[in-house]
């Protein structure tokens, strides 16, 4: 296929990107279809904080009245979940299991998380008066709801295979409208520190997406004078800003659980009070999201940078880290380096996404302005893969074919 379309001089990066542009409207158009017997009017939000738009960037729909409102929150947790039960796996048991079998259960780790949030959300909406029983209206509002969960997932694995950033591209999508939301209404006066932070923390994202920590290895296979220069590379941020959306995903899980535990003992005063705080205007909310950052990127860390998986390899190949024994030794070195530089991207993320929310909390500057910091964090480290995978589908762009 890619041979023919070069012959047709239809280069492939053109044709990815206006597959993803259309994967986009259709998207757009989703999201403004409303669910079925729900007041629209009602759910337009006046005050925007920092909660309300940097949870949009997974949820996408700021009004909840979509049938594509559960966003790719679903998706995001059911990937955490499958992520964190495969790095309890030792490779062998993982090249046992087939990728149909992996995607199987994750579809069904997808749909509980789905049913359980439609379930939370129906509640929460207001609908008008209809000619159907209120549980008929409901139960037709949760099924459109997972179906619109499913929708986003079959538009961002359509986007992965003939577009451009994959599921990242839809979350791109929702921040950009955040950011609409967030800057409109505010004079540019107000505008100047959120502005200024937002500078400094893209540049720092830069810089932490291009340095790397080189640990040199010695491959048995190579003997010339290129021996000398083989290395391992750990990114400084090793996972990129995904544990900042990934933390969004499981704030949210946590006040849904906050939410249902208050219904179960509405008279415990340690649940209320974690139910009324367990918002990013508060600081009890503010400590939470920042601490399951910090969770998210080291434990993602050393998931996708598995220190065991990474042994393994070497003992099976019979290379190794320089002036390290293979085995135990190199998986505790490993270990530390991968922890050292989680650590390191943690604390970064961190203290830019909390400088932000706690100017908000102090109102040093205006509560919509706050999410600007964190977005064009989250902005930055998406651009920047999806800067590189243009790179990569231009180069190929370049090749000559041989016939």
């Amino acid at each position: 296929m890619l041979k023919a379309d070069r012959k047709n001089n239809h280069p492939i990066l053109v044709q990815k990107i206006l597959f993803t542009a259309i994967i986009i409207v259709v998207y757009l158009l989703g999201r403004s279809l409303p669910l079925f017997g729900v007041d629209i009017s009602v759910g337009r939000i006046e005050d925007i904080d920092v909660q309300v738009l940097l949870l949009q960037s997974i949820s996408g729909d700021r009004y909840e009245n979509s049938i594509l409102s559960l966003g790719i929150f679903p998706y995001m947790i059911a990937t955490l979940v499958m992520q964190i039960l495969i790095s309890t796996l030792s490779a062998d048991t993982k090249s046992r299991i087939s990728s149909i079998t992996l995607n199987r259960l994750s579809l069904n780790v997808m749909l509980i998380v789905a049913v359980i949030q439609a379930f939370y959300k129906v509640n929460q909406l207001t609908f008008r008066q209809t000619d159907y029983s209120p549980t008929l209206v409901k139960a037709v509002v949760i099924v459109q709801m997972i179906a619109g969960a499913f929708v986003i997932l079959w538009l961002a694995d359509r986007n992965g295979k003939y577009g451009i950033g994959g599921q990242t591209t839809l979350i791109y999508v929702n921040i950009l409208d955040s950011l609409t939301s967030a800057l409109s209404g505010n004079p540019i006066q107000k505008m100047i520190i959120p502005i200024i932070i937002s500078i400094v923390i893209m540049v720092v994202v830069i810089i932490m997406e291009n340095a790397e920590k080189r640990l040199p290895v010695q491959r048995i296979s190579i003997h010339s004078i290129y021996a000398d220069k083989n290395y391992m590379a750990i990114k400084l941020n090793p996972i990129g800003v995904m544990p900042v959306m990934f933390s969004s995903a499981m704030f949210m899980l946590l006040q849904m659980l906050a939410a249902f535990l208050k219904m179960l003992f509405p008279e415990n005063s340690v649940i209320l009070w974690i139910n009324d705080n367990m918002v990013l205007t508060e600081l009890f909310g503010i400590f939470v999201y920042i601490v399951g950052i910090f969770i998210l990127t080291i434990a993602m860390a050393f998931v996708f940078i598995s220190p065991k998986d990474l042994t393994e390899q070497f003992l099976k190949s019979g290379d190794s880290i320089i002036n390290l024994h293979a085995g135990t030794d190199t998986r505790r070195y490993l270990r530390k380096q991968v922890l050292m530089m989680s650590l390191i991207s943690s604390t970064v993320m961190g203290v830019c996404i909390l400088i932000p929310m706690l100017l908000e909390y102090y109102d040093l500057i205006s509560p919509s302005l706050a999410v600007l910091p964190s977005s064009a964090m989250m902005l930055t480290g998406i651009f920047y893969n999806l800067y590189q995978e243009v790179i990569v589908v231009r180069n190929y762009d370049e090749y000559k074919p041989f016939i």
